[in-house]
């Protein structure tokens, strides 16, 4: 007798397709023993009826499981588990023992749940999702990314994907972000003053353990970039904030005793303001009077579609004061972890070493498949094709916020891809966010920005990166009514 039928059962929540969900069913049914050696398949025709789905989907999956040694074909005799699949285990795993560890007392520090904007998991659901940071499907190039990704998985290709470089980068990699992606922003580097990290992030967090010590004091813009508040804090340096105006970070507010300054000068996050020429060149002239070093974190600098972008402080930096942080995380997709720190050899030095300590290096068919997607002409047009459409989208948003009279908080000259906004008075904006999910509508409370117990419930975030460009008109007019609704006591 065949395989019950019964026992293969589809979950609608599976994000793979549904030839490799049949292939899973049947390699965890086999590991787990329920499947065993000899035994026969339920037959293609039998079992694409009892799913719902097409008989060829089936004997794709079956003949990929044959490959890989977990099915045998016999001919017209069907197929049957093979003899030599992998085995279940052959003992029963024991109970797990209690634990007698005070872990109170074991853990010697510990570390706070990172502030980070919450979402539903589920938010590609929601017809109205003014959710930041995340990659619209409808924009991004699938099928060059996937040549590239291939192309990398190639035999020419072979060193780079398998090798343990030892702490070094991709130099394709690195080749294409100094003659592709730093020229656009006026950076000239030499490969030795470049490091591929694991993102932005990933950055933030080594420049704070290499250049900061308990003694040493680090600025930071208020509000800021909630990792890089919690960054600080691990790091247990001296943290001051200087709070942003219209035109980002003052320089004359940065304590003279600073030894590190962390700011988002072309596109301050979260409030968009985007910090002038002339106060550029006042915060590099501050930092040579008082010696003090700059983290310039350039994120999103290539939807700058509004304008010419200014000019990065790194760019203007005559006295290797600057540390430039860029990623490829809204360009591309934040699944990507891809990002890169441009400075001085001894800095770079010293960050690759504490790498080779934790990750040894970033993955190098990740580097060498994005190096390909730089090189061969897909990035430019990735970045053309979403600055274009944020443009419209940009633009749609802006006439629909003045139509029904939402307030902007931060005027941005540069692009990107949010407004920074104020709930209306007497309105909490998690409050209002919480009430909107009911009617389809997702905006972002913004109170992580402001740090733990400090916010003051008036500001929430507006992207438009996720949304089809015919759906915001009517999120912003659910998010109007919502907004007059609960002003009005309703």
């Amino acid at each position: 007798m065949p395989i019950a039928v019964e026992q293969f059962i589809l979950d609608p929540a599976y994000r793979g397709t549904l030839q490799r969900q049949l292939q899973e069913i049947v390699t965890a049914g086999i590991l787990a023993g329920r499947f065993r050696a000899g035994e026969r398949m339920p037959s293609s025709r039998g079992l694409a009826r009892h799913l719902g789905i097409s008989r060829i989907t089936v004997t794709l999956a079956y003949t990929d499981l044959v490959s890989n040694d977990y099915l045998s074909s016999r001919g017209r005799s069907g197929f049957f588990v093979s003899e030599s699949a992998p085995r279940p285990l052959s003992f029963t795993p024991p109970a797990p023992a209690e634990s007698r560890v005070d872990w109170s007392r074991a853990i010697g520090q510990r570390f706070p749940p990172a502030e980070i904007m919450l979402r539903p998991e589920d938010w590609r659901s929601y017809r109205y999702p003014f959710i930041y940071g995340q990659t619209d499907p409808r924009l991004f190039d699938h099928q060059n990314w996937r040549k590239c990704a291939l192309q990398a998985l190639g035999a020419r290709d072979f060193a780079a994907l398998t090798e343990d470089s030892y702490g070094r980068d991709d130099p394709l990699l690195v080749d294409q972000i100094i003659r592709h992606i730093l020229p656009r922003r006026g950076i000239v580097a030499e490969p030795w003053e470049v490091l591929v990290t694991l993102g932005a992030q990933n950055a933030l967090w080594m420049l704070a353990q290499v250049l900061l010590t308990q003694r040493r004091t680090a600025a930071m813009e208020y509000p800021c970039y909630p990792a890089l508040r919690e960054i600080l804090t691990q790091s247990r340096c001296i943290a001051t904030e200087v709070p942003v105006d219209v035109h980002g970070l003052p320089p004359a507010d940065v304590p003279a005793a600073t030894d590190v300054v962390f700011v988002t000068p072309s596109h301050q996050c979260p409030t968009s303001a985007t910090m002038p020429v002339a106060r550029r060149r006042e915060l590099l002239a501050r930092a040579e009077t008082h010696d003090f070093l700059i983290v310039e974190d350039d994120y999103e600098f290539e939807l700058a579609f509004t304008s010419s972008p200014t000019p990065a402080l790194k760019s203007l930096d005559r006295g290797g004061r600057v540390a430039y942080l860029g990623s490829f995380a809204k360009s591309l997709f934040p699944g990507l972890r891809l990002g890169y720190v441009v400075a001085p050899e001894p800095l770079i030095r010293e960050l690759r070493a504490l790498r080779s300590l934790i990750v040894r290096h970033v993955p190098g068919h990740i580097q060498r498949a994005t190096a390909y997607f730089l090189a061969q002409g897909h990035y430019d047009a990735q970045v053309h094709r979403m600055a274009r459409a944020y443009r419209e989208r940009r633009a749609v948003t802006e006439v629909a916020i003045q139509t029904h009279g939402l307030t902007v908080a931060g005027a941005s000259g540069f692009g990107g891809s949010s407004f920074w906004m104020r709930a209306p008075p007497g309105v909490e904006a998690a409050e209002l966010a919480r009430r909107l999910r009911a009617r389809q509508v997702l905006i972002e409370p913004a109170g992580v920005f402001f740090g733990a117990g400090r916010d003051p419930g008036t500001h929430y975030r507006l992207a438009y990166s996720s949304i089809p460009v015919d759906d915001i008109p009517e999120g912003i007019r659910r998010i109007a009514q919502e907004g007059v609704a609960m002003a009005f006591g309703a």
